[in-house]
């Protein structure tokens, strides 16, 4: 798995990988192992005791004293000649680096490797085994195995880093985390094509390989190496050097689709919860990584997964506050760009740190990620449940939230392009729109099925219910059927509403928006108010002259003129059999209904003329007893008018005739002039 052609077995050899001391103080034949303690194998007897923690090393002080600076310190300046014993329960890397520190000062050859190194290297630094003292002392040897070897390797490098997670502090101050996260994640950014050492993204099928064994594992050059080769290999870091490597590899400029994977395959990794909640989670990173086709937390069978991991049956098992410190260092590493992970793997994040109790602040801005890229989540990933102390089983709050995120950013992208030209800017507005449409439809029919399955819910609120169904713009739905099978359920679930309350909810769906079949299903409903029914009926009847006129209007082109009644019969005919079958029934009920409508107006009518007739009768009683003096002289008033009038008629004929007389009369003034 590990090895190629320009690594050995022990990691690349410095100096055939052992280190031994120049001079020989006391000649030994090695070290034994007694129970826990370990003893010089020499004729010479042990004068002085180091106990690190359970384990003694009965050694000599001469062999110490000349290479550790620590040593000469605290037993010359404990003032105390006969001291034989010392304790050293801080030494970073523990009995093992000890061991192999102390057979360094007896002048045993000591074999150097990737997994001996770092420990070695801060237990020099501890004993201050420095080259004031000899020259070529164990601080300079294993820095320069460390510079020479472990960072010209990509096996060594992974096998370091992980064995720095045991020596904090002293692996940071020695800068080894950052020189083996920096190696890493320059060889993470390499062509794939270049590469020639060995990785784990493509584990052989044998059960228990030897690592020497593992050279038909390394990539040929006729097999062609996948971009996320190093996934796997970097996925068995702790979580901070996870996020000190991934830093790095976006220093480098790698592609945050690769990144946004590499992340994904970690959490399937240590989140078990991510798996466990969904069985899609491998599918979904097998389409970036071809090493988790099967979605298990580990699938190494090498030496190195047997060090970190342990078997195939054993996966990690992290505690609950590992995996809140997991959840809040990814979401801080994730990058910014849309679609670098996937939404579906968003909310699942965002179940496990809600559940988690994890920062507001990155709850919050997992919130804004998952709004960014909305339209594509599914049902089953947005069906939350309500950790806090609520009355609903389900986070319809955290939907509401995502939701409205999910319109601010729709609402800037809309408004974001102001520097192009006018061509360009309209054909991208023209562009915009249209996705902008599709995603807000796509987000309208995710709604309306999570409002289905939440509507179930007794104790979910009718306010909560129009609120989260209210919050698209009316242009988001073309068809209102799920909208409608969402209020159906929650009349389902709530049979006590009240009669406002019912017409309340139905105000949220129009009626002119539903197919023929979910006209049918309403006219029959009994727990729509009468009122949305009979609204229901209108529409329905609206659609079926719509479609009687459309289908004239297409035979019109072919042929004459002809009645849009004769078209009914044809029409039904090219209806889908379920609608022929739900057809008599319906309009028996469209029938009964109608007629029931006219029996109404029929009453209407005639007590609309009843009280006519009584209204005339009323007023005739009325007039007969309100006559009065100031009514008859009145009327006396207008007999006398007329009375005048007729006698200014007759006196008319006489006045012109006075007149002609006059006419007649000779005009003596006139003649006597001519």
């Amino acid at each position: 798995m590990w090895e190629s052609e320009s690594e050995s077995l022990g990691g690349r050899d410095y100096g055939n990988g052992v280190l031994s001391s120049t001079k020989l103080s006391v000649k030994t034949d090695g070290f034994e192992l007694r129970g826990q303690s370990w003893y010089v194998a020499t004729d010479i007897p042990s004068d002085f005791l180091v106990q690190i923690g359970d384990v003694n090393f009965h050694l000599h002080k001469y062999p110490l004293l000349s290479r550790s600076g620590k040593m000469n310190r605290l037993i010359y300046e404990s003032r105390d000649s006969e001291l034989n014993k010392i304790v050293l329960d801080d030494l970073p890397g523990g009995p093992e680096a000890f061991e192999l520190a102390a057979k360094f000062c007896y002048g045993i050859a000591v074999d150097l490797t990737a997994s001996n190194i770092s420990g070695l290297r801060c237990a020099a630094e501890y004993l201050e085994m420095t080259e004031d003292l000899e020259e070529g002392n164990l601080i300079f040897k294993t820095e320069a195995f460390l510079s020479y070897v472990v960072l010209s390797s990509w096996r060594d490098s992974i096998i370091v880093l992980k064995s720095c997670e045991k020596l904090s502090p002293w692996a940071e101050n020695l800068q080894i985390v950052r020189r083996c996260s920096e190696s890493i994640a320059w060889k993470a950014c390499a062509n794939p094509k270049g590469i020639r050492w060995a990785y784990t993204g493509r584990p052989p099928k044998i059960s228990s390989p030897k690592w020497n064994d593992m050279k038909d594992s390394s990539p040929s050059r006729s097999q062609p190496v996948p971009p996320d080769w190093w996934f796997e290999d970097v996925s068995i870091l702790r979580i901070d050097h996870f996020v000190r490597v991934v830093t790095a590899i976006k220093v480098k400029g790698m592609r945050f689709e690769l990144i946004g994977a590499a992340i994904m395959h970690y959490a399937a990794k240590w989140l078990t919860g991510l798996i466990r909640e969904s069985s899609g989670t491998a599918d979904e990173i097998s389409s970036y990584s071809a090493s988790n086709s099967n979605g298990s937390c580990s699938s190494w069978k090498g030496g190195l997964h047997m060090i970190v991991a342990g078997m195939k049956d054993d996966p990690p098992t992290v505690q609950a506050k590992d995996q809140r410190m997991i959840i809040e260092s990814l979401i801080s590493i994730i990058p910014p760009q849309k679609d670098s992970v996937s939404c579906s793997f968003l909310l699942r994040l965002l179940r496990m740190a809600n559940m988690l109790k994890v920062a507001p602040a990155l709850v919050t801005e997992l919130e804004k990620r998952v709004g960014m890229q909305f339209e594509q989540a599914t049902l089953a990933d947005l069906l939350i449940p309500a950790y806090s102390k609520g009355e609903t089983l389900y986070d319809v709050d955290l939907v509401q939230r995502l939701l409205e995120h999910f319109l601010v950013q729709e609402q800037t992208e809309s408004s974001s392009p102001s520097r192009q030209s006018f061509s360009d800017k309209h054909m991208y507005d023209a562009s915009q729109r249209g996705n902008g449409t599709s995603a807000k439809m796509r987000v309208a029919r995710l709604v309306d099925g999570y409002l289905t399955e939440v509507a179930r819910d007794r104790n979910l609120s009718l306010t909560k219910f129009q609120v989260l169904a209210e919050a698209l713009p009316e242009s988001a739905r073309t068809c209102d059927d799920g909208l409608y099978r969402a209020i159906d359920s929650y009349l389902k679930a709530h049979p006590t509403l009240s009669e406002h309350e019912r017409k309340r909810l139905c105000r949220v769906m129009d009626c002119q928006k539903l197919s023929i079949d979910a006209c049918m299903h309403a006219a029959q409903n009994e727990r729509l108010p009468l009122r949305i029914v009979v609204q229901v009926l209108f529409s329905e009847q609206i659609k079926i002259s719509n479609a009687m006129a459309n289908s004239t209007l297409k035979e019109a082109g072919e042929s004459q003129y002809q009645p849009m009644i004769s078209n009914r019969k044809s029409l039904l005919e090219a209806t889908p059999q379920s609608f022929q079958e739900g057809w008599a029934t319906a309009k028996k009920d469209i029938n009964t209904l109608k007629f029931e409508l006219e029996s109404v107006k029929a009453k209407y009518l005639e007590l609309q003329n009843d009280m006519e007739t009584l209204q005339r009768q009323f007023d005739k009683l009325t007039k007969q007893k309100q006559t009065s003096a100031w009514t008859s002289g009145w009327k006396k008033l207008g007999k006398l008018t007329k009375m005048t009038a007729t006698d200014h008629q007759d006196i008319r004929p006489q006045v012109p005739n006075a007149a002609e007389q006059t006419r007649k009369t000779p005009r003596r003034w006139r003649n006597s002039i001519s």
